[in-house]
């Protein structure tokens, strides 16, 4: 591929963007040692300069998502001179990581941690005219419900993000006339994965480690009945509503790569059934065990009312069945760090359950699914960047995504990608929950296109409010 960049387009300290930038993104990004999330779409390319406005990027085999590289998730750029002296195992120490210089429509100002980043207007900005604000704040560190409120019921803010709340709450909120809330499709899915490794034993300084099986979901049988044990329905009913439909599938869209093969089914008589003929027996304590070893997991997700009432959900439905379940919520921003010292932190995933939410930022399912290849595991080597969570090793799921990685048959790549999805949902390695559709909240003057493949903000330039 050859990418012709604008030209006349400088970094918010006035220094010109060049092809430079981009070459350098791809040597930064695909260096192990900087643990970038990014590595996956930058280590099999090959970038090159052609002048100063023009590169190329060669691939080694057919690459039906082409544009994954720069311009998908992965498309935000940092720039060469102030990183140059950062790339690999310094990169976390570079200044710029906490005050970002861009190219956008705003420059930053100012970040308090857990609480507010504050932008000013780029005078410089590529676009003519634009953008429409003198300024933009950006508040963190509260909880979704207070964002919802601070936009559809006090209007303090403009917009809120994200919004993972309660439906009944949101409508609610609504009816205050000062705002309104916007669900936008996507492809983001809440989802409870399966520990194939154990959690509990260290191996060369490592939970779950690859060298270890988990001592009771390894059992096929037991992850059968807890997929029975998972009330899709009422978490939709109960918590989500319109933000929320359920489904069992991991990859649902677009709609071509929705699997129709996997119903939802709940059915605690039948979860008992299954164990009992598996040999898993109640002990007087009501929990089921087998060959000493007890049903007794660890269920986490980070703190958010709507996780821990599906927790909640889960939990009843498991007691009915003999498996006892421990409830473990983690604050957020320790939940989805990638702080390697953090044994909360969920690409660990040092408990039996774990529940959240990925992110479909892209309409290709290439990235997505990513979490079910073997050599994506998220170990202690790779700094857990690794997007196999569970960790589970299929060579037939192995297979599937090497034949999607090559394919340009749209038709037969999305069959591959449906059986893959398939393949996970039906060994219970993952459940989906509810569809994660882009949910978010706007005052009644504020005019802004949201989309359900991008960050919520990719046309802030475009935003403009009503006089």
């Amino acid at each position: 591929m050859t990418w012709k960049l604008k030209q006349g387009v400088t970094w918010h300290d006035g220094k010109p963007f060049t092809a430079d930038d981009v070459v350098f993104n791809w040597e930064y990004a695909k260096d192990p040692a900087t643990a970038a999330y990014t590595i996956a779409s930058y280590q099999d390319v090959m970038v090159a300069k052609v002048d100063p406005y023009t590169v190329t990027v060669k691939f080694k085999k057919p690459t039906p998502f082409w544009a994954d590289a720069f311009v998908g998730t992965r498309g935000m750029l940092i720039p060469k001179h102030l990183f140059a002296d950062y790339i690999g195992a310094k990169s976390r120490d570079a200044p710029t990581n906490l005050k970002p210089v861009g190219t956008g429509p705003y420059m930053f100002k100012d970040f308090k941690p857990g609480d507010l980043v504050t932008g000013v207007m780029n005078p410089n900005y590529h676009q003519a005219n634009k953008p429409f604000f003198d300024t933009v704040e950006m508040k963190g560190g509260g909880d979704a419900v207070s964002a919802a409120r601070a936009v559809l019921q006090t209007g303090e803010f403009d917009f809120a993000w994200n919004l993972q709340v309660e439906d009944e709450i949101l409508s609610r909120l609504e009816k205050g006339g000062k705002g309104s809330v916007s669900v936008t499709p996507g492809g983001n899915i809440e989802f409870l994965l399966m520990n194939t490794t154990d959690p509990w034993t260290e191996v060369d300084g490592e939970r779950s480690s690859l060298k270890t099986k988990h001592p009771t979901l390894s059992d096929p049988e037991v992850r059968k009945a807890m997929a029975l044990l998972v009330d899709n329905k009422s978490i939709q009913d109960h918590i989500y509503g319109r933000t929320g439909p359920a489904t069992r599938n991991f990859l649902y869209g677009p709609p071509r790569f929705d699997s129709k093969n996997n119903p939802i089914e709940f059915n605690v008589d039948k979860a008992n059934d299954i164990l009992e003929k598996a040999g898993w027996k109640k002990g007087a304590d009501g929990i089921r065990a087998k060959d000493g070893k007890k049903l007794k997991f660890v269920y986490q997700t980070s703190i958010n009312q709507p996780r821990q009432k599906t927790q909640a959900i889960i939990k009843q439905a498991a007691q009915k069945a003999g498996i006892d379940i421990e409830l473990k919520s983690v604050t957020a921003s320790v939940f989805f760090s990638s702080d390697v010292a953090n044994p909360d932190t969920y690409t660990k995933f040092y408990t039996d359950l774990e529940m959240y939410t990925t992110t479909m930022g892209q309409p290709d399912p290439g990235t997505h699914m990513l979490q079910f290849v073997s050599t994506e595991a998220a170990t202690k080597e790779n700094k857990w960047q690794g997007r196999n969570i569970t960790r589970w090793q299929s060579p037939e799921a192995d297979k599937l995504y090497r034949e999607t990685e090559a394919e340009l048959d749209p038709v037969k790549r999305a069959a591959s990608f449906i059986k893959l999805n398939d393949l996970a949902i039906q060994n219970q390695i993952v459940l989906g929950i509810v569809q994660r559709p882009t949910v978010s909240a706007r005052t009644a003057k504020l005019n802004c296109n949201i989309s359900g493949w991008d960050n919520n903000t990719s046309d802030l330039s475009d935003w403009f409010k009503d006089a």
